[in-house]
């Protein structure tokens, strides 16, 4: 039987940043305490300024809310981010700074160790049903963007989230309309 664990909006923990630029709502981390392998969560940015370094990680943020930012990378290459959703995949251990480009955004960050897991993070509409196959060692985390899903487990609106782990063999449908961001998270095995 799949599981499906809803996280709904109003359950994501918001802490205030160390340097006082914005706010992290986390959604989910694994495992859930102490050191994690992966951690998804949605930053409210109020000010230019440098991004947390993530060494050892991989990291994808998505533009939710707002104009936009230029991101500046060490090599000296700048990338922007613009509505409706710009994106960026880019190593923690990198020095990355955000100039916003008219006022605070909303962003979406998928966060893990590239040692142990590997990550994919997909934009997808959702019109009617959506299948999701079991494979070995994979977590899918559902972030809705717009709209409404349907899960056997109850309803996910805008900005609401869902964790499933399906087992190999087994499939789960969604059903609703809207837009989706969906990562696929893959333990890799100890070495």
């Amino acid at each position: 039987m799949p599981v499906i664990e809803l996280l709904p909006a109003a359950s994501h923990r918001r802490e205030r940043w160390k340097n006082g630029g914005g706010w992290t709502r986390e959604i989910l981390r694994h495992p859930a305490s102490g050191d994690w392998n992966w951690r998804v969560s949605v930053a409210e940015v109020g000010s230019d300024g440098p991004f947390s370094p993530f060494p050892g990680c991989e990291r994808e943020i998505v533009l939710l809310a707002g104009q936009g930012m230029h991101l500046d990378v060490e090599d000296g290459a700048t990338h922007r981010l613009a509505p409706p959703h710009g994106r960026l995949r880019f190593a923690g251990e990198r020095a990355v700074s955000a100039r916003l480009i008219e006022g605070p955004t909303v962003d979406f960050n998928l966060i893990w160790k590239r040692d142990a897991v590997e990550a994919q993070l997909l934009h997808r509409p959702i019109v009617g049903s959506m299948l999701f196959f079991g494979e070995p060692s994979v977590t899918w985390v559902l972030y809705v963007l717009a709209g409404q899903v349907r899960t056997p487990a109850g309803l996910l609106e805008a900005g609401d989230a869902a964790r499933l782990v399906i087992a190999p063999g087994e499939r789960l449908a969604l059903d609703g309309g809207g837009e989706l961001l969906i990562a696929k998270l893959c333990e890799r095995p100890p070495v």
